[in-house]
């Protein structure tokens, strides 16, 4: 990883799989990428050994051992220092952070969400595309703001829902997805291509659209 470009922190909760997406392409030069830390709020969360076989710091702020969100926030945030993050990505990050916070890292923060923002913030996205009849379904990695999951989209990618489909089969799907946009995003963050003005994402100069960069053959995507 260079040590050159901006530290990168990843905040998890669970397995990780998007750390270890972002891990294995930064380690085979796919992307650019400076991955100094990895928080988790759960001590039993497998991300927490992905980053140690990583040789990567991990450690644990436990949301538990606190009494408010506005303690656990607190908490968090100082530990970010430590690291000097220039960089937040929320990866599987299960926590509903405080509107300080969010001011804090404002611009700085990305997380991944599982459906075609504005449709399906919150839980259970795929069940709920499912029970909708929607013919496509997908993931959208955005600007954390204080709105949840309703921070600026910053690129899109669609999966198909066929009839036969189960929440799990869909996830599956989605998740394919997730390992190929979300180290793309980090890297244009990480490299000063992408950023965020006046609650708008910005990708080389230029504003996005409300779906984030469109790219019409998704395999030219760079």
């Amino acid at each position: 990883m260079n040590s050159s470009l901006p530290k990168t922190v990843v905040l998890i909760s669970g397995s990780g799989s998007n750390l270890q997406a972002i891990i294995d392409q930064a380690n085979t030069g796919q992307i650019k990428a400076n991955i100094v830390g990895v928080i988790s709020n759960r001590p039993d969360a497998y991300g927490l050994e992905r980053a140690k076989l990583a040789g990567i710091p991990a450690c644990i702020v436990d949301h538990k051992a606190y009494d408010t969100r506005e303690a656990f926030d607190a908490a968090l945030a100082a530990t970010i220092e430590q690291y000097e993050a220039d960089i937040l990505v929320l990866a599987g990050f299960m926590r509903i952070l405080t509107s300080g916070f969010v001011q804090t890292y404002m611009g700085k923060m990305l997380n991944i969400h599982p459906s075609l923002l504005p449709k399906y913030t919150g839980l259970n996205t795929h069940q709920r595309a499912i029970d909708a009849k929607d013919s496509v379904h997908g993931v959208s990695v955005h600007f954390v703001t204080e709105e949840l999951d309703g921070g600026p989209v910053i690129l899109q990618a669609k999966v198909p829902i066929f009839p036969e489909d189960t929440a799990d089969i869909l996830a599956e799907r989605v998740h394919e997805q997730e390992h190929r946009v979300y180290p793309l995003v980090l890297e244009w963050m990480s490299t000063g291509r992408l950023k965020m003005e006046k609650g708008t994402a910005w990708l080389d100069g230029q504003p996005l659209s409300q779906h984030g960069y469109a790219n019409e053959d998704e395999e030219d995507i760079q």
